[in-house]
């Protein structure tokens, strides 16, 4: 196993009824001035927002509100959050929603005490020093941002450029978490959801370390917890113990546990972060375009993890006379699963239409910087490599 430094400071407050704890733990955090940072309708519509507001004001704390964060967070709407915490000396950012506002809330909490420009953490240009302390109230169990150290933004002023950086100083003071929110969540957000949860976890499960027994068999059960609790789900929605169980491995699969030993690869993310950016699809159905092309590529030469998956995740019997075999049929099987779910395994299946060369080439050329980056832990993914599996999905 690798050292490593496992670090989650976030306060976590799972079940019924936890929103009603919102006032007591912005103020245990110094909150006195809070930003609401949410999405769409549905957090009004629901009368989560009007709760969290009418908490906080009612325990004397001075609210503002900032609605509109779209999947795939855009860079414009960073900035205008920037601009209304400074006018009004916010010092607590409260997101109310998924993946993408708390997102937003953290580029946002990111750029107020910055005197650059927010981008340049993205582009590489700077590192942040400090930023506003944040809280978050999720509404959509995917992203796993409520205790990751992860910000993901797209640059909608710059060609739609998507980028993600880490710091452990943006990690949420607390998630408010009751499954009860996400009883409404449509089928296709939910399977989606699940999908990113998993792939939270396998892009760290698929990493060059092979000795991580405990932190295998943690990031195997958490996989076989999600595949098993979302089908069901999908025909219960309103069941509870599903819905907890996928709300909590949200967090779990990328507050850094699963990949305890070893590290993350990340792959997979990074290639469809491009076609989320480009095309606006659901990052969740992207990333279930995309991984299975990866895994062909890439499995003929790691065929024991593979293998591993296959039968532990998989449930795939072993055929010790044709371990490939076995590893393709794990790979096969996890397609299976996508489609059983409606999510789609190639870009066609996606988007309604094959990628054209152009622009894969505009893909790889942004997710690869100009061809000065590759990507993986299990095996490095250059420019070729990257186009190879683009192609390998457009089928």
């Amino acid at each position: 196993m690798k050292d490593f430094n496992f670090y989650t400071p976030t306060r976590v407050v799972f079940g019924r009824e936890s929103e009603e704890q919102v006032a007591q733990l912005v103020k245990n955090c110094g909150g006195s001035r809070v930003l609401v940072h949410y999405g769409g309708g549905s957090a009004r519509k629901s009368g989560l927002l009007d709760k969290m507001v009418g908490l906080l004001n009612e325990a004397g704390i001075y609210t503002v509100e900032l609605g509109g964060v779209v999947p795939n967070p855009e860079l414009t709407m960073v900035r205008r959050g920037i601009e209304l915490a400074r006018a009004e000396k916010i010092d607590f950012i409260l997101a109310v929603g998924g993946g993408s506002v708390i997102d937003s809330s953290k580029a946002i909490a990111y750029g107020v005490p910055y005197d650059g420009d927010v981008w340049d953490f993205w582009d590489g240009k700077a590192v942040p020093q400090s930023c506003l302390p944040i809280g978050a109230v999720l509404t959509i169990p995917a992203a796993g941002s409520e205790m990751s150290s992860s910000t993901v933004i797209t640059n909608d002023e710059a060609g739609m450029l998507k980028r993600g950086i880490n710091t452990d100083m943006i990690r949420c003071k607390f998630a408010i978490m009751n499954p009860e929110r996400t009883f409404t969540l449509p089928p296709y957000q939910t399977a989606a959801g699940a999908t990113d949860i998993m792939m939270h976890t396998m892009d760290r499960y698929f990493n060059a370390h092979q000795d991580m027994m405990l932190t295998d068999a943690i990031a195997e059960a958490l996989l076989r917890t999600v595949k098993d609790c979302v089908i069901e789900v999908l025909e219960k929605p309103t069941d509870y113990r599903l819905r907890a169980q996928i709300m909590w491995a949200s967090s779990l699969a990328h507050n850094d546990l699963t990949e305890l030993g070893g590290e993350k690869d990340f792959t997979t993310h990074k290639i469809e972060h491009e076609l989320s950016a480009m095309f606006g699809v659901t990052h969740g159905a992207g990333l279930a375009a995309m991984w299975p092309s990866y895994a062909r590529y890439v499995m003929p030469r790691h065929v024991n993890r593979f293998v591993q998956f296959a039968v532990n995740v998989m449930g795939i019997a072993c055929d010790y006379t044709d371990l490939e075999a076995t590893a393709l049929r794990g790979i096969e099987a996890m397609e299976e699963f996508y489609h059983k779910i409606g999510m789609p395994t190639s870009i066609p299946q996606l988007l309604g239409r094959p990628v054209t060369d152009e622009e894969i080439a505009e893909m790889v050329n942004k997710c690869s910087r100009g061809g000065k980056l590759a990507y993986g832990s299990l095996e490095r993914i250059d420019a070729q490599a990257m186009t190879t599996i683009y192609k390998m999905a457009n089928k």
